[in-house]
């Protein structure tokens, strides 16, 4: 492919004659350039991409993007974006054969419950009888292949190659989650929904947005793109919701529990093994069965069926692919034990998702709720005492605890939580700050009838602090430390 007819459509202010010249890929980082690509030098969080142009063109780079002008030390050919990250986007749906116009595409977006949502709908298309592929915070996924994910929504250049590569091996829909810095950044520029879901919006992400205002401007992107979208699916029990609704002009399916709602939870029935619903909807009543439990996965579940019944598939298979979904890993994620107590794991990292997981397990009452959590360090500070708070009013006993401390002191992060037992004026907490001796101190706290509720890490495997990664999976330190108390 030419240099040109990657640039078709795509906004540039100035580039070389040489568009005749053959591109063989894109890369955005220099160390994953071979000879015949195209270089993309963008800014980053941390590092100027411009630095490393002499490294890419040094391995082979046959041209740069970038959205600063030529420098004169440069001898290949240069094209500059007003937006280099816009401008990446459309050359890579480009050079990929827009490989999204070929396949369904539903992005879910939202501040909690994107990743239940896309298995659900991956579950109800399988009982379709389509080929589904999911993108998101867990792994991507297709049938006969799966690879851990790096980061939610993938950068765009990886974007277009593995919805090519999905459309190559078969897949007929792909479901993703579409994060606010995926939108932010323009990751997703170049690729054709047919469905956007909103789930709902809460306080996360704010060390990156400048407000909730900034925060929901990101998320609406995915519903005011050009698109070949055929629906927006959006929570209208939501206040974030409705305020997209109201600037949407758009077809959009709502869902909720209010009697507006197009597809609405008429009642619902939750048990340790998961939840029975009566879902309402144009052309009749659904009864459905899942695993999941919580009201706030009632919403997952309408989230899904809305997208489904957007994509036009049969109701019955809607039925049958919710109750095929076994549980998503890390979100309440139940390890199984013979000492007569609840051990769940989930993925909750902030007041308002805490708060949801608190009150679910307080709903299948337990004789006590014992808590064990931490927050993630360099991120949103502003949420620990609200976690704090969340904590001094639901659970019974708290362990406070070491999360991903990155670069800060878990101390810190620590003592900015227990200022929300302070605001709440209780003391039903102790500090552990190492993670795994805080899960053994609360397992071994708990009694027949208690719940013990480990959360913030979910399905993550390692832990981060200020000079190293190492492995840790909260599943795997419970089951090891019920084993030997089993065995003691």
């Amino acid at each position: 492919m030419t240099l040109r007819d990657i640039l078709a459509g795509v906004p540039v202010i100035a580039g070389d004659a040489a568009g005749d010249i053959g591109i063989d890929g894109i890369a955005y980082n220099s160390k994953a350039v071979k000879p015949g690509f195209l270089f993309a030098a963008l800014r980053g969080a941390a590092r100027n991409g411009m630095d490393f142009v002499a490294e890419a063109v040094a391995e082979g780079a046959a041209a740069v993007l970038s959205s600063w002008p030529k420098p004169q030390s440069v001898d290949v050919p240069w094209v500059q974006a007003a937006d280099a990250r816009e401008a990446l986007a459309l050359a890579a749906a480009n050079f990929y054969g827009h490989p999204s116009d070929q396949l369904k595409v539903v992005g879910v977006t939202g501040t909690k419950g994107k990743t239940t949502v896309t298995y659900l709908l991956e579950e109800i298309l399988k009982a379709a009888g389509f080929s589904a592929g999911v993108i998101g915070t867990i792994e991507y996924r297709r049938p006969g292949a799966r690879a851990k994910a790096p980061r939610t929504t993938p950068e765009s250049v990886d974007l277009q190659a593995l919805l090519r590569e999905m459309l190559e091996a078969g897949v007929s829909h792909c479901v993703m989650e579409v994060s606010s810095h995926a939108l932010e950044q323009k990751r997703v520029w170049g690729v054709s929904y047919d469905v956007a879901v909103f789930t709902n919006l809460s306080g996360e992400h704010l060390d990156y947005h400048p407000s909730m205002e900034g925060y929901f401007e990101a998320k609406k992107k995915l519903f005011t793109l050009n698109h070949k979208r055929s629906a927006s699916v959006v929570n209208m029990d939501d206040p974030w919701g409705q305020k997209l609704i109201a600037e949407l002009p758009l077809k959009t399916v709502t869902f909720g529990f209010g009697p507006a709602a197009i597809v609405r939870a008429l009642s619902y029935f939750m048990a340790e093994d998961g939840t029975d619903a009566r879902i309402a909807y144009p052309g009749g009543v659904l009864a459905v069965r899942s695993t999941l439990v919580g009201r706030h996965n009632v919403y997952n579940i309408l989230a899904a069926t809305a997208a489904a019944l957007a994509l036009n598939v049969p109701p019955q298979a809607i039925v049958e692919g919710i109750a095929a979904l076994a549980g998503v890993p890390g979100r309440y994620e139940k390890v199984p034990n013979g000492r007569g107590f609840q051990v769940v794991v989930d993925y909750a990292h902030t007041d308002n998702a805490l708060e949801h997981l608190l009150t679910t397990a307080r709903e299948l009452k337990p004789r006590r709720v014992i808590l064990v959590f931490g927050a993630g360090g360099n991120r949103d500070k502003d949420k620990r005492e609200r976690m704090g708070r969340v904590a001094a009013r639901l659970a019974d006993w708290t362990l406070l605890t070491s999360d991903n401390p990155r670069s800060e002191e878990p101390m810190d992060i620590i003592a900015a939580i227990e200022k929300g037992f302070e605001k709440e004026g209780v003391r039903t907490y102790e500090v552990v700050p190492d993670r795994r001796e805080a899960i053994a101190r609360a397992l071994a706290t708990a009694n027949k009838g208690d719940t013990v509720l480990v959360a913030g890490k979910g399905h993550e495997d390692y832990q981060i602090f200020k000079d190293r990664t190492v492995p840790f999976s909260d599943i795997e330190v419970i089951k090891g430390i019920l084993e030997r108390m089993e065995a003691a």
